[in-house]
């Protein structure tokens, strides 16, 4: 019997199968929440206590959540991935950040389509909580584009036939 990625894996050229790795895939996503949790708690510690604009303090939770999974998913993730060393860890480092731009764009863009063009409020204690509110679901849109991203391009999955 035939699972869902078994069948994805039909529509991919061979070099791209190691994306549909259920267990990186997953260890991602765990890496992820870890992020979401880091990038979430410098929003609302920004916004709530120091009145930090809301983009300005989701720019500051994404820059905090991504040296926090970098450095998870350095170590657990794509551990068994490029070469060890300082100078390969600084370029994977920076690589990230290049490569995750792509999903920042994605997570802010959708985070300012939220927060600022749709007029939802959550209020909770006489305080609207929508810009904590959105922030999870802008982060899991933003995650696919990062996990195609950083799998292809900082620990390059496809090469030497890594699954």
């Amino acid at each position: 019997m035939s699972g869902p990625s078994d069948r994805l894996r039909h529509f991919l050229p061979d070099r791209f199968e190691s994306l549909v790795s259920g267990v990186r895939f997953g260890q991602f996503v765990s890496v992820g929440v870890v992020g979401a949790i880091s990038d979430n708690t410098v929003l609302a510690i920004l916004g709530l206590v120091f009145g930090v604009p809301d983009l300005w303090a989701k720019a500051a939770g994404i820059e905090t959540a991504i040296l926090v999974m970098f450095l998870v998913n350095e170590h657990w993730t794509f551990s068994t991935m490029g070469a060890t060393g300082r100078g390969p860890f600084l370029k994977r480092l920076v690589k990230s950040h290049i490569v995750r731009s792509g999903g920042v764009t994605v997570q802010l863009l959708v985070y300012w389509f939220l927060t600022q063009y749709l007029a939802i409020e959550l209020v909770v204690f006489e305080t609207d909580l929508w810009f904590i509110a959105a922030s999870p679901i802008a982060i899991a849109i933003a995650m696919v584009v990062n996990y195609v991203f950083e799998s292809l391009f900082t620990w390059q999955v496809h090469r030497d036939g890594a699954t």
